[in-house]
């Protein structure tokens, strides 16, 4: 057993998010374009002489015990395991918070891939996405991670090729937007759109990045534009600085744009920064596994 393994737990955005129906469960059917990049969380798990978990972070407003994911992966890895040592997990958050970008599911992902390892409990990676499942939807796109076509409620992944190489410029508005008003609120059975699916796996087999970004499109924009008018208005300026293309990125309210050119990304994110309509702005790449094992 190792006592000490340090992750990257990296963000995800949506190429495209397309809500095909509600099931009688409550739980939305999707059909999404899922893409990590290269902005990530760093995870480090070790045992510690008390017993049960304990869990850090460098943001003091997150919760520490059983509302936050890491804590429930960890939980559920010792009951099913019997696992007698005590976890600490330490996170230190670089993925914006509540943003449509996947963090604490990544986290929790990570938290159940360094746990199989340090306990050599000898889960494979469909295993994993199993238990992890249970915990959220996201979280089995995250142990997977790369390109990937997500159906079902999200947990049934098809590896896609990987992204062609760009620059992304990343913002996320000064907001909070509720996944469960953007779901709730959400008229599934009258969409006045679809996003192009077929379009973006062909964009992505023919590594085409315009045909890609021709193709982008997320039917929640219908929820949270109206209500937050500040998304477009990123959205906007994101394509007058060059982007080929701008989305919200899951339930929001992170705005992704696609740039050719990482010169012209940087200064779109200095002007929204210095305008307000974004404080945390990052540019980054897509993150490609490339048959790499986690790290």
């Amino acid at each position: 057993m190792r006592d000490e393994i340090n992750l990257r737990a990296y963000g995800k955005i949506n190429l495209g998010l397309d809500v095909t129906g509600k099931r009688p469960d409550g739980y939305h059917e999707v059909r999404m374009v899922m893409q990590n990049v290269s902005l990530y969380d760093g995870v480090r798990i070790g045992t510690r002489r008390a017993p049960g978990i304990g869990v850090r972070t460098n943001l003091p407003f997150l919760p520490t015990g059983p509302d936050n994911l890491v804590y429930r992966a960890a939980k559920l890895l010792m009951d099913e395991f019997d696992i007698g040592e005590g976890i600490s997990v330490s996170l230190y958050k670089k993925i914006p918070v509540a943003a449509g970008m996947a963090g604490g599911s990544s986290d929790a992902a990570a938290v159940l891939v360094g746990m199989n390892r340090m306990f050599r409990l000898g889960l494979s990676k469909r295993q994993l996405m199993e238990r992890g499942v249970k915990l959220g939807a996201d979280i089995p796109y995250c142990i997977m991670r790369g390109t990937a076509l997500a159906e079902g409620i999200g947990e049934r992944l098809t590896p896609l090729p990987s992204m062609p190489e760009c620059s992304l410029l990343l913002a996320k508005p000064p907001i909070s937007v509720s996944t469960k008003f953007v779901y709730g609120s959400l008229k599934a059975d009258s969409l006045p759109f679809h996003p192009d699916i077929g379009g973006l796996l062909k964009g992505l087999e023919d590594k085409d990045l315009t045909a890609i970004s021709s193709c982008l499109g997320n039917v929640l924009e219908t929820v949270t534009i109206p209500a937050y008018p500040q998304i477009q208005e990123i959205k906007n300026q994101m394509k007058e600085a060059g982007a080929l293309a701008a989305l919200m990125s899951g339930s929001g309210p992170t705005v992704f744009g696609i740039f050719t050119e990482r010169e012209k990304a940087l200064s779109a994110g200095r002007k929204l920064r210095a305008g307000g309509l974004a404080r945390q702005v990052y540019t980054v790449r897509p993150f490609h596994v490339d048959g790499r094992n986690w790290r």
